[in-house]
């Protein structure tokens, strides 16, 4: 459905001033005179102790003068934590020691002299403990020990040293040294594999695209690794635990190019440098990691199942957005989720067609309408999230898909093409937020869309119409009755589509624009419809009683 184009009435600066997703950012401590650039995470690991030795660096530019600490998160060895957690035993920077505070989960680094705009500096930190989470350090299903993170949504700082927020993006270096019978899987591409002479080995991986903190990766097990295939020059590889090789590499052979060309030709280009499909105990699900996704280790079963097979599409579908395209607040977090949702769905019409699609539609209006039922006020954009066990939900996956379902419906196909790939374009490898979104679909599209924007994405509610058609055989016209009869205070403006039937021939489409609580509409008809349907082609997120008169 598309409706007939608007000038925009702001300014694009003016609409990123009042944004609400800026007015309502979450309450993490930004601090817009400190970008990290690069994290170095040389780790080593053992197999009589879960504790773990660090030696971090981290390289900083100060756009802003006047920092007086540098503030990163770190989890600190604590009795409430039953004595789990990281000690740090010096920082150095250019030589020197410096002076820190380590309290709660919070390390505060004391510049000698403030910085100046644009300096850059990196800092040495050394610490040890044991990871109280994050980091799993633990038997998988065979009885072997393994070491899996597990930094979704925030807990890398139990483990690493970080600005642990997806607004400040950072490329990453993991440069671990294991007994010599694991293999190191993690971010980017290996460019260091040695044995050492005490039976150990180390292993550096590197990621030259900035990424946010949830997605650095780390795999120590005994792996089988195989090299699938290629796409664009990047490698996509499967690593399974050794006991699952033949059926880990049959189930991850397939989708994954296919689904990575899709993407590429429909969003944009591919960020990362490879893309490797991983079993690991630290999921139970998927976990989009960029460059490497951690898959639950029952996963791998042999048979190419599509609970697994969506589970891998969704996954890729992050690396384009929630990895690339990152959300700037966590109260936007729908703009990873809803987005991977319904990616996941196009993909699966593009390989599998119209009806599975539209199943998957249909299943997830069914988890739309239960979580409605029982969190009536909830809204998809968060107001100043705290809690980060709220920090997703039902909503944020299958409503926000929807969301995008019926933003191409208004927009248009074609302009919501253009939209998508304008906004990937815009801030790949980097931050948007809402508002971001709302700007580049108001471009592609020439319309104003604050109303869709704001009583799908900051307002509860679920849309429930009451409708009823008639003919008038005289006048040779329908009359429509639409009526919005939710309970819940919600209004929405929408437009509807209703498809008139004819006895033979093709049904005559309709746009109605329903944005009144009571709406009437007459339609001239030529002849006397066998029935009209309400929202033909299920562009709307909604319940509807429809009856002809």
């Amino acid at each position: 459905m598309k409706s007939a184009p608007t000038k925009k009435l702001l300014p694009a600066l003016l609409i990123f001033l009042l944004s609400p997703s800026l007015l309502l950012a979450d309450t993490y401590p930004k601090n817009p005179k400190v970008d990290i650039l690069n994290y170095v995470f040389r780790i080593e690991l053992f197999d009589n102790t879960d504790a773990i030795q660090v030696e971090a660096t981290v390289d900083v530019r100060y756009p802003g003068e006047g920092v007086n600490f540098l503030r990163l998160d770190l989890v600190k060895t604590s009795a409430a934590l039953s004595n789990k957690g990281m000690t740090v035993n010096s920082v150095i920077s250019e030589g020197k020691a410096l002076s820190f505070m380590h309290e709660g989960g919070e390390l505060k680094i004391q510049l000698p002299i403030a910085s100046q705009r644009n300096q850059r500096t990196t800092y040495m930190i050394v610490y040890s403990g044991l990871p109280a989470t994050g980091l799993k350090i633990a038997n998988n299903k065979y009885g072997d020990r393994t070491f899996f993170s597990d930094n979704w949504p925030d807990k890398g700082r139990n483990w690493l040293p970080m600005v642990d927020h997806p607004y400040d993006k950072a490329t990453c270096e993991f440069i671990v040294t294991a007994p010599a019978h694991y293999q190191v899987v993690s971010n980017g591409v290996k460019i260091e594999e040695t044995d050492l002479a005490n039976g150990k080995r180390i292993t550096h991986w590197k990621q030259s695209v900035p990424i946010a903190s949830w997605l650095y990766v780390l795999g120590v097990a005994r792996f089988a690794v195989q090299h699938v295939d290629q796409f664009d020059h990047k490698s996509i590889e499967t690593w399974v635990y050794h006991q699952d090789r033949d059926a880990g590499f049959h189930d991850f052979a397939e989708p994954t190019k296919q689904v990575l060309e899709f993407y590429s030709n429909y969003v944009g280009p591919f960020a990362y440098e490879r893309l490797a499909n991983i079993q690991s105990n630290s999921v139970s699900g998927g976990m989009e990691a960029a460059s490497a996704i951690l898959y639950s280790e029952n996963s791998v079963v042999g048979d190419r199942n599509e609970r697994w097979r969506n589970v891998v599409i969704h996954e890729i579908a992050h690396q384009w957005f929630g990895n690339a395209v990152t959300e700037y607040d966590w109260n936007d977090v729908w703009l990873s989720e809803g987005f991977a949702t319904y990616f996941t769905l196009l993909f699966i019409e593009h390989a599998y067609g119209h009806d599975a699609f539209m199943e998957g539609l249909a299943d997830s209006k069914k988890r739309v309408d239960a979580f409605h039922t029982k969190n009536p006020n909830y809204r998809i954009v968060h107001d100043n999230l705290q809690d980060m066990d709220q920090v997703t939900s039902s909503h944020t996956y299958q409503k926000g898909s929807w969301i995008l379902h019926m933003l191409r419906g208004v927009v248009g196909t074609d302009n919501f093409w253009e939209g998508i790939r304008s906004y990937y374009n815009k801030y790949m490898n980097s931050n948007a937020t809402t508002s971001d979104f709302r700007r580049e679909m108001e471009e592609a599209s020439g319309m104003d869309l604050k109303d869709f924007f704001e009583q799908w994405l900051y307002k509860p509610g679920a849309l429930q119409y009451s409708g009823s058609w008639q003919y008038d055989d005289k006048k040779k016209e329908v009359r429509i009755t639409i009526d919005q009869v939710q309970t819940d205070g919600s209004m929405f403006k929408m437009p509807v589509q209703v498809a008139i039937h004819s006895a033979d021939g093709k049904p005559l489409i309709k746009t109605l624009h329903v944005n009144e609580k009571k709406n009437e509409f007459t339609i001239p008809v030529g002849f006397p419809p066998q029935n009209i349907v309400l929202d033909p082609d299920h562009w709307l997120l909604m319940e509807a009683k429809w009856v002809k008169k």
